[in-house]
């Protein structure tokens, strides 16, 4: 087995670890409703380790994918999303070893978030130009564009909920204890926003690794 290969599946392997991760938690703490809880607070249930578990996962999933791409790609754009690709992988390994009660969270949550959205399309649009790649076309831009839409969706979540809390006069900031159930009138879909982003997040490197290993099968 060639290196690209055992990037690849290693991707994948990661990948799956981390949405198993995730998906466990919503059965071991059902306490955190998904609705509007946000996928960091399960830190502040019984079950930490399976979210830092998710978040090195996470981390590990687009580091691999990284190291995967390098060779793949031959331009420098597209270099530059990979880079881009380890910079998201460094941002979720923060964001698991810093958690919601932690100063360096948001810190982890600037690095882990932004950037993905740019080099996936860096990514995905260089390879559409590759002979081999061309047949997977669709699914490359498609998944590329999910993850700019998932992250504008998260924010416009987040504008509801703190635009419905400030309409319904009540307060909520750094210093406020978590929402255990949803006020009355507020609207608050940001949770499951938040988890279609982190779908997004981890489905693309799991496809490009994907593809790269039928593309290199076909070649055999």
């Amino acid at each position: 087995m060639n290196s690209l290969s055992i990037f690849a599946n290693s991707t994948i392997a990661f990948g799956v670890i981390s949405i198993l991760c995730l998906l466990t938690l919503h059965f071991t703490s059902p306490e955190f409703k998904p609705n509007f809880r946000m996928v960091s607070e399960y830190a502040l249930g019984k079950h930490k380790w399976l979210l830092t578990m998710f978040f090195l996962c996470w981390g590990l999933c687009s580091i691999s994918s990284g190291f995967m791409l390098w060779n793949v790609v031959t331009t420098g754009w597209a270099k530059f999303g990979v880079v881009l690709l380890f910079v998201t992988g460094i941002g979720a390994i923060m964001g698991g070893l810093f958690d919601v009660q932690h100063k360096l969270h948001g810190l982890a949550f600037g690095i882990g978030l932004p950037f993905l959205p740019i080099g996936a399309l860096l990514i995905s649009y260089h390879l559409i130009q590759k002979t081999a790649w061309q047949n997977h076309s669709t699914l490359l831009l498609l998944s590329g564009h999910a993850i700019w839409i998932s992250l504008i969706l998260m924010a416009v979540a987040m504008v509801l909920l703190f635009s419905s809390l400030k309409a319904n006069g009540i307060a909520f900031g750094p210093d406020a204890a978590p929402m255990s159930e949803l006020p009355k009138g507020v609207i608050g879909i940001n949770g499951w926003a938040n988890r279609l982003l982190v779908l997004c997040y981890i489905a693309y490197p799991i496809l490009i690794a994907k593809l790269l290993l039928t593309i290199i099968n076909l070649k055999n």
